[in-house]
């Protein structure tokens, strides 16, 4: 249904803006930005409404500010009361901003020592970024360092209080992932898939750092906190160890299913979501069988980590495709009956829409072009696959999405005003050959050569407006390069994203129209946010800074990037 342009437009409804209201943090006031997503669910909704569609265009930068670092500016400051926090890519510089004073001085800045901060880091397939920071209402910044050190800070004075480790960078194991802080617990992943890690996602007492609960991805259900079968609606998720069983001997050591993206979380259910990432080795020969538990939705307990429910959305994920993009949590009308939902944009080409009460498959529909499966059989829940593309013989040509994904880890926007999820899009496919393969400890275990080419049509992405309920898409607008910055979605009727150019563009949420642009100094592989300033005037703010991926050549998508953008890492913030 991706590709169709339909005029749809929706009136929201009071389920709707009760949830966007239930799912914000408690302490969060409505100018403030506290959590990743802005709330629990993920949406990326401001309920500020000062920039309207009718000002916008006299949008203007009014201060910005230098991280002194290059390289993939990803994730979101944060915002509380009337301090901005900052965080930078490696060496995971954070500042604290006063927004009481012309241009934000820094009020304390927290950095690695010089020694630490000249390793050479391992960057897997997408450079050395952060994803951002965590915040506690007892005055606790959590900061995650891609060494692999979670790290909580005073975040009035940027007094280091406590230092865990929680991965171990020699073997491969980095945090890029922002974490999500839940009750009195900081939950945290890792990432390093590409090196044969093994992924696994723990909880921390923000109080003191002591480790709460671990559960990993791959391995026996004592280990995975699995008790009982994995999905009640679905015969491939039944049955014990399947951790183990659909793996080849122990390869499943080698699992990779790390959880480098985002979490969100529904206190009403008091369950947290989130997705793992691909398997260990893109050589699917080593590993035959469904490689339980990598490229999956779970939804866990956050007090023990106990498994509610799970969803495998790729089995036996030949392309590097994972299921690690962020879950969205709103109440949507599905067949005329209410549902909890948990919508997810995986980097499959797929849109799934499934009850985060059970993990029932709700709806599953192409949103960008995907060739590798036909469709997604609702009753097994299973991919249905184009042999043409399986990639265990030759080299296989044209599979679309690329193995980045037909939406990386740039996150949606979701508006209760319109009920749309706003989507950035990548728009590549690739030629991919499965090579051989040996692990050793600490070194690349991807055993494929991948070439990205560039998708149907002649641009190479889109911005999409699609509606969950019915997975069709509302508007969409095309962009020469692949959208490589998130989106947020505003109560003036806007949606703001970034593009790999470094173009920030404002565009109505109902029609699509382009009502404003700016040129940032680098390209974009952040996301924006809406706040409000001491003034009580509405601001956006943008991280500046390519990287990432693309921004490292991507695979030969991009050979001549710096025709394109240059390197860079800045905060650019806006204002009427």
């Amino acid at each position: 249904m991706a590709g169709r342009s339909l005029s749809i437009v929706f009136v929201v409804g009071i389920g709707a803006l009760a949830e966007a209201q239930s799912t914000r943090p408690p302490a969060a006031a409505n100018g403030e930005w506290t959590l990743p997503g802005r709330d629990y669910g993920l949406t990326r909704f401001s309920p500020l409404n000062q920039i309207t569609t009718e000002n916008v265009v006299k949008l203007k930068p009014v201060w910005s500010f230098s991280t002194g670092t290059v390289r993939a500016h990803e994730g979101n400051p944060l915002v509380v009361g009337a301090v901005m926090y900052v965080h930078s890519p490696f060496p995971n510089a954070v500042f604290a901003l006063d927004l009481t004073k012309p241009g934000a001085p820094i009020l304390w800045a927290f950095q690695l020592p010089a020694a630490v901060s000249r390793l050479t880091m391992p960057t897997g397939c997408c450079d050395v970024g952060s994803r951002g920071l965590g915040y506690h209402s007892s005055g606790k910044l959590l900061v995650p360092l891609l060494t692999g050190d979670l790290v909580a800070l005073d975040a009035k004075t940027g007094r280091e209080l406590w230092r865990v480790k929680n991965a171990d960078y020699r073997l491969g194991a980095t945090m890029p992932a922002a974490p999500l802080v839940v009750k009195d617990l900081v939950i945290v992943g890792t990432a390093g898939a590409e090196y044969g890690v093994r992924g696994y996602l723990s909880a921390y007492r923000v109080a003191n750092g002591q480790l709460a609960w671990r559960a990993y991805h791959t391995g026996p259900d004592a280990d995975v906190l699995l008790e009982g079968d994995a999905n009640a609606f679905l015969r491939s998720h039944k049955g014990h160890d399947l951790g183990v069983s659909t793996w080849t001997g122990d390869e499943w050591r080698r699992g990779g299913a790390t959880a480098s993206g985002w979490i969100s979380y529904d206190a009403d259910l008091d369950l947290i979501y989130y997705g793992t990432d691909h398997p260990g080795s893109y050589n699917p020969s080593v590993r035959e069988g469904d490689n339980k538990w990598s490229a999956t939705i779970f939804a866990r307990n956050p007090d023990n980590g106990k498994v509610r429910w799970a969803y495998q959305v790729t089995p036996h994920d030949e392309w590097g495709f994972d299921a690690s993009n962020e879950n969205v949590l709103v109440d949507l009308a599905i067949g005329g009956a209410p549902v909890k939902a948990l919508v997810h944009f995986d980097r499959n080409g797929y849109a799934y829409t499934i009850d985060r009460t059970s993990g029932r498959l709700m709806v599953a529909e192409r949103y960008a072009p995907a060739n590798w499966a036909g469709r997604v059989d609702g009753p097994t829940g299973q991919p249905v696959r184009e042999a043409q593309f399986g990639t265990k013989a030759t080299k296989t040509s044209g599979v679309c999405p690329g193995a980045i994904g037909a939406k990386g880890l740039q996150p949606v926007a979701y508006s209760p005003i319109t009920s749309l999820f706003y989507v950035p899009v990548v728009n590549l496919c690739m030629d991919i050959q499965a090579t051989p393969v040996s692990y050793v400890a600490g070194k690349p275990y991807t055993g494929a050569t991948i070439r990205l080419t560039p998708g149907p049509g002649p641009q190479k992405g889109r911005f999409v407006a699609w509606d969950a309920a019915t997975a069709t898409v509302a508007w969409q607008s095309q962009e020469d390069l692949p959208v490589t910055g998130g989106a947020l979605a505003t109560a003036g009727g806007l949606v703001f994203y970034g593009t790999m150019e470094g173009w920030i563009k404002a565009v109505d949420h109902r029609s699509g129209i382009e009502l404003w642009r700016f040129k940032t100094p680098s390209g974009i592989v952040g996301s924006p946010i809406s706040f409000a300033g001491p003034d009580g005037k509405q601001y956006i703010a943008i991280l500046s800074g390519m990287g990432g991926w693309l921004g490292l050549g991507g695979s030969g998508a991009f050979p001549n990037l710096s025709t394109i953008t240059s390197t860079g890492g800045v905060l650019m913030v806006f204002g009427l």
